[in-house]
């Protein structure tokens, strides 16, 4: 049996996108123009293969060099920013859609993967990342010991008393412990 862990976060951003697009469907078109119109935040495909993610990110019309992409062993963080032309020789806008400023998004990842070990690839507004799954060389064991197993249960000769508990468990000390590796 495997433990699935639990990720708030997770459902708070879910929670958050499905109030938004209830919201959105009863503000006006003219929403994207408005000064108090929402950040826009980038699509994302999330993909599990045997030993990697592959995470897709819609980008388009940024560059490169506007993107801040930091992955920890536990999520990957996206950020940039659209800037707007600033060249209005051949006139001016009587009406623009486009969403320009900044933007943030943070992917949190099932299991833990190797950030020292990913891949990126940015091709026609696509963001490609290729996030290694942590490898354990062995599985994880922890060793318990059971100290006074060996000796009787003493019994009080009293019969208001009840017998004195005479084993207690302790988890032995262990370099590779299972929490170790989510404390570092």
């Amino acid at each position: 049996m495997s433990l699935i862990r639990w990720q708030p976060w997770q459902e708070v951003e879910t929670l958050s996108r499905q109030l938004d697009q209830l919201f959105a469907d009863f503000t006006p078109v003219s929403r994207a123009t408005s000064p108090v119109a929402k950040t826009w935040t980038p699509a994302i495909e999330l993909k599990a293969t045997e030993s990697n993610f592959v995470l897709r990110a819609e980008l388009p019309g940024i560059d490169a060099k506007d993107l801040d992409i930091q992955v920890t062993r536990e999520g990957v963080s996206l950020a940039g920013e659209y800037r707007a032309e600033t060249k209005h020789e051949d006139g001016k806008f009587v009406r623009s859609e486009f969403r320009y400023g900044s933007f943030r998004r943070v992917i949190p990842l099932p299991v833990a993967i190797q950030n020292d070990q990913v891949k990126a690839d940015f091709t026609d507004g696509i963001l490609t990342l290729t996030l290694p799954k942590m490898v354990s060389d062995r599985p994880k064991v922890v060793k318990v010991n059971l100290t006074g197993a060996t000796a009787e249960p003493q019994l009080e000769a009293s019969s208001n008393a009840a017998p004195a508990a005479t084993e207690a468990v302790h988890a032995a000390p262990q370099t590779d412990d299972l929490w170790a590796e989510k404390a570092a």
